[in-house]
């Protein structure tokens, strides 16, 4: 990949490649981060997208616990699949299901782009995942930063209000990735943000149905046949979707889990082959999980590899899907004049 040499005001130990061009010749970029572990980061300013995440084990060697693409033009494609796969990308502006892509605000029905049979899924058509971010800032040395941010109009996919958001990327010491959104809007609207990646702690080349998961979660949202939350909450006590204690992933799932104690984790998913740990916190309500990252034999992943439908899991911390239509779910509404805030901490130990 070619050195960017012209962003004189990132510093000079900051890693950013040209990463491909927009069909229009917008220019998009690779930007690295390092720890003083050795643990890598990469994300790419198009759908702030984080394509890799190298973690060190206890002997040093680095593992790729995420899956994703080797060029721009594969992320572009990968929105035409007959399911896309969203790899490592950031959610928005609302993430999950909206039922019959509407919902009520203010005494108005807002009809939003239908994009999941008669419903709208994660944004739309064409959601925060597929825009071009800006990046404000590039930070090196001790717990490296990056900040982007994206202005989503007034009634992009007829949501109302230009929502102004700016996304934070840190790999910290502790070897955690922490995500941090900030986001206002110019008049009422809702929000649900969340990041994508499928997780593997084994490697993206591999398969995710050894690995032991935990969730923090005594209950979860029940939905109808269309994955549409009907308002109740079911005990996973007894159920196959019981992972208050660890067990194996499943080889389907497509759950929103009711979280506890903020400070409380919400989830770890472990890997006994190379002894690695993953814990998730987050100040969000929910967490959404989910197995696959199949990408149909039609798109090659990283290294050549062939996703398949075991090849991840997704840890989606976020407001409950379809939240504007249930009163007894947490608000999604975001009031003109306030702020959004969603801190994610993905956490690795290496044993």
């Amino acid at each position: 990949m070619t050195k960017i040499k012209h962003i004189s005001h990132f510093k000079a130990n900051s890693e950013v490649e040209l990463f491909g061009l927009m069909p229009d010749g917008e220019a998009v970029s690779l930007y690295q981060l390092t720890n003083g572990n050795s643990m890598q980061l990469k994300v790419t300013n198009y759908g702030a997208t984080l394509t890799a995440l190298k973690v060190p084990l206890k002997n040093r060697e680095l593992v790729d616990v995420v899956l994703g693409f080797d060029t721009l033009q594969a992320y572009i494609k990968s929105f035409d699949l007959k399911s896309a796969p969203y790899l490592g990308a950031t959610i928005g502006r609302f993430a999950g299901r909206i039922n019959d892509g509407e919902f009520k605000l203010n005494g108005k029905t807002i009809r939003l782009y239908k994009n999941n049979n008669i419903h709208s899924l994660h944004g739309g058509n064409i959601g925060f995942s597929q825009k071009i971010w800006k990046v404000k800032n590039l930070s090196s040395g001790r717990n490296p930063s990056i900040t982007l941010s994206y202005v989503s109009p007034a009634q992009e996919e007829n949501y109302p209000g230009e929502l102004s958001v700016e996304l934070t990327y840190t790999l910290s010491e502790e070897n955690e990735v922490i995500i941090e959104y900030i986001a206002s809007t110019t008049e009422d609207t809702i929000v649900n943000l969340t990041h994508h990646s499928y997780f593997n702690l084994d490697g993206h080349q591999s398969t995710i149905s050894e690995q032991e998961m935990r969730v923090n979660s005594q209950r979860l949202l029940e939905t109808t046949s269309e994955s549409i939350p009907t308002g109740r909450f079911l005990n996973v006590a007894n159920c196959p979707f019981d992972f208050t204690s660890a067990r194996t992933c499943p080889s389907k799932i497509d759950n929103t889990f009711v979280l506890n104690k903020e400070k409380e984790f919400a989830a770890s998913l472990f890997n006994k082959r190379n002894n690695l740990k993953m814990l998730v916190y987050t100040n969000q309500p929910g967490v959404h999980i989910y197995v696959g990252g199949n990408c149909f034999n039609t798109i090659k992943g990283k290294e050549n590899v062939d996703y398949h439908a075991l090849s991840g899991i997704c840890f989606e911390t976020q407001n409950f899907p379809d939240a504007p239509n249930h009163e007894y779910f947490p608000s999604s509404v975001l009031r003109k004049g306030d702020l959004y805030h969603h801190k994610t901490i993905y956490k690795f130990q290496s044993f």
